[in-house]
C-alpha cells in the first residue's frame, strides 16, 4: 500500500492539502447563518479572519525561527498540524458564542495552517523537483479550492445547523494527516543535522534574485487574502441588485474562489514552456487590473459584475505558485524550508492590514474598498520589473 502511495506523490499530496487547508476560512463559509444566531457583523467576521492569518504568521516564523522547516521530516509536521487543526477548528463549535475563546481557537487553527502550507511546498519540492512550476500549481490550486470548500459545504448543509461545515472540515484534515504520514518524505532534498537559525531563512532575502521575486509574492499576498474575505459581500451586493436570495451567496463564493485552482494548473501547465516569471507578471497584472476597475464599473449589470469577480478569481492565485517556485530556484538549497517559510510569514503579515482595512471599511465605502488593494499588485510588478532590470545588468 506504501510503496503504491509512493508512486503517485504528488496526487497525495495535493489532495491532503486540500483537507487540510479547508480548515481556513472554514468560518467564513458558515458565516451568514453564524452571524444571524450570534448577531455578529462584518467587522466581527474580519477578527476572526485576521486571528487566523495572525495564527498563520506566528507559526510560520516559528517555524523559522526553530529550523523546524528543516530539521524534522516534513510529513510529520503536516501530519501533526492537520491533526491540531482539525481538534481547534471542531472545538470552535464550542466557543463560537464566547469572546475572546473564538479568536483564540482561530488563532491556534492558523499556528497549525503553517505546518500544513509550507511544509505542502517543501514535500512536493521533495518529491517532484523537476517541474516544481507545474506541481505547485497543483498544491496551491488545492490550496485555494481547500479556502473555497467551507462555502461549497455551507451551500450544501443550507437550512441545517452551522456547526455542521465546520465539523466535516476537521474530519477532512483528519483524512488528510493520515494520508501524508503514510506517504512520508521525498527523497530529492537533503536533511539538515541541525536548527536553521531565522538569520538564515532571513538570508535568502539578501540575495538579488529571491528579493525581487519576494516583493512580487509580497504585492500579491496584499491582494489575495482581501479579495477572498471580500467575495461574499461583493456577491451579496450583485445579487441584491438582482433581487435574488442569500442562498445563492455561498454556491457562488465556492465558484470564484474555486476557479482560481483552474489559474493554478493552467498557468503551471504555462510555465513550462514560457516560464514561471512570465505567467506570474501577466496574472499579476490582469489581478491588478481589475482592482482598479471593478469599483468603476459599479453600475454596469450586476451580471457583468459577477462574470468579472470570476475572471479575478482565476488571476488572483494563478500566479502564487509561480513565485513559490521561484523563490524555492532562488534559495540557498540547505535552508529551502526556511526561506519560504520567512517569504510566507512576511507575505502573510500583509494580508493583516488588506484584511482589517477592507473589512472595516466595507460599511463606509462598500464595493470602493477594492481600490485599498491595487498599490498590492502594483509594487509587485515593480520589484519583479525592477530584479530583472538588475539581473541584466
Amino acid at each position: 500500500m506504501i510503496e503504491l502511495l509512493r508512486r503517485y506523490p504528488l496526487p497525495i499530496i495535493v489532495l491532503a492539502q486540500l483537507f487540510g487547508t479547508s480548515l481556513w476560512f472554514s468560518v467564513n463559509g458558515v458565516w451568514l447563518s453564524l452571524a444571524g444566531e450570534l448577531g455578529l457583523q462584518e467587522a466581527d467576521m474580519g477578527r476572526l479572519t485576521l486571528a487566523v492569518q495572525t495564527g498563520f504568521i506566528v507559526g510560520t516564523l516559528t517555524l523559522a525561527v526553530t529550523g523546524l522547516a528543516d530539521r524534522f521530516g516534513a510529513s510529520r509536521i503536516f501530519a501533526v498540524s492537520s491533526l491540531l487543526g482539525a481538534v481547534f477548528n471542531g472545538g470552535f463549535v464550542l466557543v463560537a458564542a464566547f469572546a475572546p475563546l473564538d479568536l483564540l481557537l482561530r488563532f491556534a487553527t492558523g499556528l497549525c495552517l503553517a505546518g500544513i502550507y509550507p511544509l505542502g511546498m517543501k514535500l512536493v519540492i521533495a518529491w517532484t523537483p523537476k517541474y516544481s512550476g507545474v506541481a505547485l500549481a497543483w498544491l496551491v490550486g488545492m490550496l485555494t479550492l481547500g479556502t473555497a470548500l467551507p462555502h461549497l459545504m455551507r451551500g450544501a448543509t443550507l437550512g441545517l445547523p452551522w456547526e455542521w461545515p465546520l465539523l466535516v472540515a476537521s474530519v477532512l484534515a483528519l483524512v488528510g494527516a493520515a494520508m501524508v504520514f503514510v506517504l512520508g518524505d521525498g527523497p530529492y532534498l537533503p536533511k539538515s543535522g541541525g536548527a536553521v537559525p531565522l538569520r538564515q531563512g532571513l538570508a535568502a532575502l539578501q540575495i538579488p534574485r529571491f528579493r525581487a521575486v519576494a516583493g512580487g509574492y509580497f504585492g500579491h499576498m496584499w491582494e489575495l487574502y482581501a479579495f477572498w474575505t471580500l467575495t461574499p459581500l461583493l456577491l451579496g451586493r450583485e445579487l441584491q441588485r438582482l433581487d435574488a436570495g442569500d442562498g445563492f451567496i455561498p454556491w457562488l463564493a465556492f465558484a470564484i474562489i474555486g476557479i482560481g485552482a483552474v489559474g493554478c494548473v493552467g498557468g503551471g501547465r504555462l510555465s513550462r514552456t514560457r516560464g514561471s516569471e512570465w505567467v506570474a507578471w501577466r496574472a499579476l497584472a490582469i489581478s491588478g487590473g481589475i482592482c482598479l476597475v471593478y469599483p468603476l464599473l459599479s453600475g454596469l449589470s450586476p451580471l457583468l459584475l459577477i462574470a468579472l469577480l470570476f475572471v479575478w478569481g482565476v488571476a488572483v492565485i494563478a500566479d502564487s505558485p509561480q513565485f513559490s517556485a521561484l523563490a524555492a530556484e532562488s534559495a540557498p538549497r540547505e535552508s529551502v524550508g526556511s526561506s519560504l517559510a520567512v517569504m510566507n510569514a512576511i507575505g502573510f503579515s500583509l494580508t493583516l492590514p488588506a484584511i482589517w482595512l477592507t473589512s472595516g471599511l466595507w460599511g463606509l465605502l462598500g464595493h470602493w474598498v477594492v481600490l485599498l488593494l491595487v498599490p498590492g499588485p502594483v509594487l509587485g510588478l515593480w520589484s519583479l520589473s525592477r530584479g530583472n532590470r538588475t539581473q541584466r545588468a
